[in-house]
């Protein structure tokens, strides 16, 4: 599964405020079941954030907040029909990474 594409969020219960998760793991772990995902919330769901730990990610012309703290992982099975692929966003996702990692 390529790293940075974008799935629609398998929560049914969830995907109102956040309609997708974006695979955040490296293609070379991909033996594994699961895979780390972080949250793309809309903007009003988000509420006030900080910019670089939840920077803005475009997906299919929507600004959508990239919640890098709620990073977990979900089993690979549900991510079914990537809708996008925000690789050319990796270092925006990559930082917000490191801030929930190191704190900067």
């Amino acid at each position: 599964m390529p790293q940075y594409d974008v799935f629609p969020n398998p929560s049914a219960s969830a995907a109102n405020g956040i309609p997708f998760v974006v695979v955040i793991q490296s293609e070379l772990l991909d033996a594994l079941a699961t895979r780390l995902v972080v949250p793309l919330a809309e903007p009003h769901s988000a509420g006030k954030v900080p910019a670089k730990l939840c920077p803005l990610i475009m997906v299919e012309h929507r600004r959508l907040h990239a919640l890098a703290h709620y990073a977990a992982p979900l089993p690979a099975r549900l991510l079914r029909g990537p809708v996008a692929n925000v690789a050319t966003q990796a270092g925006a996702l990559v930082a917000a990474m490191d801030v929930v990692l190191s704190g900067v």
